[in-house]
């Protein structure tokens, strides 16, 4: 029994012993491909019976008369495919769709052209160059939806809500009905895209066909999971790379004659510094765990992945790396547990590291600013009203003594309310990690958000945003946004308690968001939340002091910049 052949398209159509234009598991020819459904899939005994038609009219051994026959039933030619005598094998089945090729590969050689050739280059740059950039995370944004006709935003997207859909590692029935309604969408909006000329082949030709095979292929994906599982579990990730390191980097350096003898050195030569590499790195290793040997080690600071791995015991390090991973991913859960069940009085409190649900926060032992005075920082992070926020939490805080507080209302305390402390320590970053959603034991990669403020080119600070709990009853990620709003970071403090006054609130770290009113209603096209930032009537920002445990999960903002273009930068954004 065959249950999967992972393979990419051309490849599929060999396997599956259909010739071009074809596809390799419906009886669709290359002019349905368009078709908002899913065709006649193909099977074992429907190939076998059409070889068994064309060995009745020809021998295979005449190969030109047999290919021709071939033809005439869209097949390839081959005589007798492998699994002819397999049970249980059809190639609707067996041939499984992977991300790489059928997802990955068609978004980057069909919708990001058409959006190029909708936006033009120079516009999808310009729009990149203005967003603000994350630390220590890779990603990438949204542009500018004014730009693009409505019907072709709204058929893209489809797309794209189709293809994150259908690599969840975890889906139902409700999941397969999203999955098909993504699917349904696009198809019922793709004329869009050939009214606004954006299909184009060699020489810039207009297309006016969805003559696309793995377009087809997207029909298939529901059924093959209702089949055989999620899609995510066929990867072709090992093959691919292996295919890099061991074939194409070698052949590179060939003078592209006789590339099998010239590869085979070049591998055997890399396994031999390879090996030469491993065993000083060993030898070194046994220098450095010997007292006897003395030495400086210099750490350089990396200003874009912040992991602040020098606040680490020398301990906890080995038990805080994922291992498998390109670059090991620090566990802030494990470290925070780790802490959590240290001796009393050997660690500094309040703990640099915890967790919150399936969130871990982090923040690095030595704040940025050790100490300073109340209105020192409101003047540093022009926060006006730092003073009457923290006075208004603490008021909250022994009033309700809850742990989540909203960010809402009107201020109550004045500007010059007592507060019980005089001086504060602050922190420009903070790192937060999550879970994955289907697989909580799945640590996703640290994000650092900033909350720096205005200094060198970011003449107006650099605040990144978070979703934040500001209701007991809801919890993230099960809730999505009941429960919860989205801010911007402004400040995160520590108060300095004054010499012998003891506290009347647990001794945590703080912070000081902005929040953003949330659109009850998604823009038609992206099906994206439109925010604005929230105002007291006599219009500025409003905000509050808060927990930095009701921080739950980054968010990243596509600024809305049309009127405002020639006047925005990356450092504008913010």
């Amino acid at each position: 029994m065959l249950t999967s052949y992972i393979a990419d398209t051309p490849e599929a159509m060999m396997l599956a012993c259909v010739g071009g234009k074809t596809s390799p598991v419906t009886m669709a020819m290359y002019k349905y491909f368009g078709d908002p459904f899913q065709h006649e899939p193909w099977t074992r005994s429907k190939t076998l019976a059409q070889l068994d038609m064309v060995h009745s009219r020809a021998r295979p051994n005449d190969i030109e008369a047999f290919f021709r026959e071939a033809q005439k039933f869209r097949l390839n030619g081959i005589d007798k495919p492998f699994w002819s005598d397999w049970l249980l094998v059809d190639p609707s089945r067996f041939l499984t769709p992977e991300s790489l090729h059928h997802i990955h590969k068609q978004f980057w050689d069909h919708d990001v052209q058409w959006i190029i050739l909708a936006m033009g280059g120079s516009e999808i740059d310009f729009w990149f160059l203005v967003i603000q950039p994350t630390t220590g995370y890779r990603h990438f944004h949204g542009a500018s939806a004014d730009a693009v006709p409505a019907g072709v935003i709204v058929a893209v997207r489809a797309l794209m809500h189709f293809r994150y859909l259908v690599q969840s590692l975890c889906i139902d029935d409700k999941d397969l009905g999203r999955i098909t309604a993504a699917l349904s969408e696009f198809h019922a909006n793709k004329h869009a895209i050939i009214a606004a000329g954006l299909r184009q082949g060699k020489g810039s030709k207009v297309i006016n066909n969805w003559q696309i095979p793995k377009l087809e292929l997207m029909q298939n994906i529901v059924p093959s999971i209702r089949n055989s599982g999620v899609i995510a579990q066929w990867s072709v990730d090992v093959t691919e790379h292996a295919h890099i390191t061991m074939v194409k980097d070698p052949a590179r350096s060939t003078n592209n004659n006789n590339y099998d003898p010239q590869i085979c050195r070049y591998l055997d030569r890399a396994d031999k510094c390879n090996r030469f590499e491993l065993a000083t790195s060993l030898l070194d290793h046994s220098q450095r765990e010997d007292p006897g040997v003395v030495g400086d080690e210099f750490v350089e600071e990396d200003d874009e992945i912040d992991d602040d791995v020098n606040d680490f015991p020398a301990e906890l390090l080995s038990s805080i790396q994922i291992p498998a991973q390109p670059h090991p991913i620090t566990n802030y859960f494990s470290l925070a547990k780790i802490l959590q069940h240290k001796e009393i009085g050997s660690v500094p409190v309040p703990l640099c590291s915890f967790t919150i649900g399936r969130t871990a926060l982090h923040l690095s032992y030595n704040p940025s600013i050790r100490n300073a005075t109340v209105n020192e920082v409101a003047i540093m992070f022009c926060l006006p009203d730092l003073r009457p926020a923290i006075a208004d939490f603490l008021h909250r805080e022994a009033t309700y003594g809850n742990h989540i507080h909203s960010i809402s209302g009107p201020r109550r305390s004045t500007h010059d309310t007592q507060l019980p402390f005089d001086h504060l320590q602050v922190w420009f970053k903070i790192c937060l990690q999550e879970t994955d959603f289907h697989d909580p034991d799945n640590v996703l990669p640290v994000q650092t958000l900033n909350c720096a403020p205005p200094c060198g080119p970011w003449t107006l600070g650099r605040y990144d945003t978070a979703i934040i709990q500001t209701n007991s009853g809801h919890s993230w990620p099960t809730s999505g946004l009941s429960g919860h709003s989205i801010g911007q970071i402004r400040l995160v403090i520590w108060p300095i308690a004054r010499s012998g006054m003891p506290w009347a609130w647990d001794d945590q770290f703080l912070t000081y968001v902005q929040c953003f009113d949330i659109s009850s209603e998604c823009v038609p096209t992206t099906q994206l939340h439109t925010l604005k930032r929230a105002k007291h009537s006599n219009g500025m920002r409003m905000g509050d002091v808060i927990l930095v445990s009701q921080l739950r999960a980054p968010i990243h903002l596509v600024p809305h910049l049309a009127p405002l273009r020639t006047r925005v930068s990356p450092h504008t954004t913010a």
